[in-house]
């Protein structure tokens, strides 16, 4: 099983604060809600729904997916920590108004602790239904006074980061003349190709689903589409766009990339440590995921106050800033952009999460 508590040595990344397994058996569900930090405020982060083939894996899924997001969230410049859920089954067939509901009921005992909001398998119209329980729910319907489908800045967001990467390694921040592989089409990957084809570059796609490929190509036939993932990776790409579930840039992936840039919305694309080390040596430029990626949290993040389009648009506008700082720290640090990263996010969480100490 997973290490949940371990020894952390002097140095090491926070553990995980608390771990919460929810059960409804009348209503099936079986959910794991992850706080990975709250040391810059509430942990916020998305519900993914999945047929996971063990706890085991679920829980893997939700501590990775959970520290991701403190670390998206600290980037992001947001006051908010990081935390994840996940409900283990079909949303095809297991998904129900009583699960939501009930799984609305075990977020709203932990008092704010954690805020959830939409993921893989979950919808907007989902987290009303949670919100008729739960108080503590964003990425709502606009009927509702939420955002709306989240993946609009998210998909936003990684083209901005895209932007930053082409001016880095191209010098000029456009995707203009280049070749972009996109593998998955869905929510966000779909979203991501309309950026590209505006700005003038070529797409070429791959998704498990041949219905979501089918869609984009009806929609733009001048996008072509390959067999698989495996396939895109060894296509005469300059930009390789993971979209889909992570751990996707694996030992195999890197070495037969063709692409200069990977730059995409997946979480968690590494498959182990040391790949960041891997697409450096090899001259890849790779743009954090959880840095591009943060467009749908800063968006669902924007209800808390009161949500505003143009206000949250703006702020996902400057991960292509963001992005670049990354860029510029890793070249002067002599890391991959990964670490940079990691160690602005680790910053900006302990400088700032220190004045929680203050006595107020």
């Amino acid at each position: 099983m997973p290490n949940v508590f371990g020894s952390p040595h002097k140095g090491a990344e926070p553990r995980h604060e608390q771990v919460v397994f929810c059960q409804d058996e009348a209503s099936g569900l079986r959910a794991i809600i992850a706080i990975h930090s709250t040391a810059l405020g509430p942990a916020l982060g998305g519900t993914r729904f999945y047929p996971y083939a063990s706890e085991e894996e679920a829980l893997t899924d939700v501590l990775n997916l959970s520290r991701g997001m403190s670390y998206k969230n600290a980037l992001a410049g947001l006051d908010l920590g990081g935390g994840k859920a996940v409900i283990i089954g079909d949303p095809g067939t297991d998904k129900s108004e009583a699960l939501l509901r009930a799984y609305g009921r075990f977020v709203q005992s932990l008092n704010g602790r954690y805020i959830t909001a939409c993921d893989v398998g979950t919808f907007s119209p989902d987290m009303d239904l949670v919100a008729r329980e739960c108080e503590y729910v964003t990425g709502r319907t606009v009927e509702h006074g939420g955002a709306g489908d989240s993946s609009i800045l998210t998909a936003f967001g990684v083209f901005q980061g895209m932007r930053a990467a082409a001016e880095h390694v191209w010098g000029s921040p456009t995707l203009r003349g280049r070749r972009v592989g996109v593998e998955g089409v869905g929510k966000v990957g779909h979203r991501l190709v309309e950026h590209l084809l505006e700005d003038g570059a070529e797409v070429v796609i791959s998704d498990v689903d041949e219905a979501a490929v089918a869609r984009v190509r009806e929609r733009h036939p001048e996008v072509s589409s390959v067999a698989d993932g495996a396939a895109l990776v060894r296509e005469p790409i300059d930009v390789y766009a993971p979209c889909a579930l992570g751990g996707s840039l694996s030992d195999e992936t890197v070495a037969a990339l063709a692409a200069k840039i990977v730059c995409g919305a997946a979480n968690n694309q590494l498959a182990h440590p040391g790949i960041e080390k891997q697409l450096a040596d090899r001259g890849v430029l790779y743009a954090p995921d959880y840095v591009v990626n943060s467009g749908g949290v800063i968006q669902v993040a924007d209800e808390i106050e009161g949500f505003d389009f143009d206000r949250a648009k703006a702020r996902a506008a400057r991960i292509f800033d963001t992005t670049g700082k990354i860029f510029a720290l890793a070249a002067e640090e002599g890391v991959p952009p990964a670490v940079a990263a990691d160690r602005l996010a680790e910053r900006r969480m302990s400088e700032i999460g220190r004045l929680r100490g203050i006595l107020l």
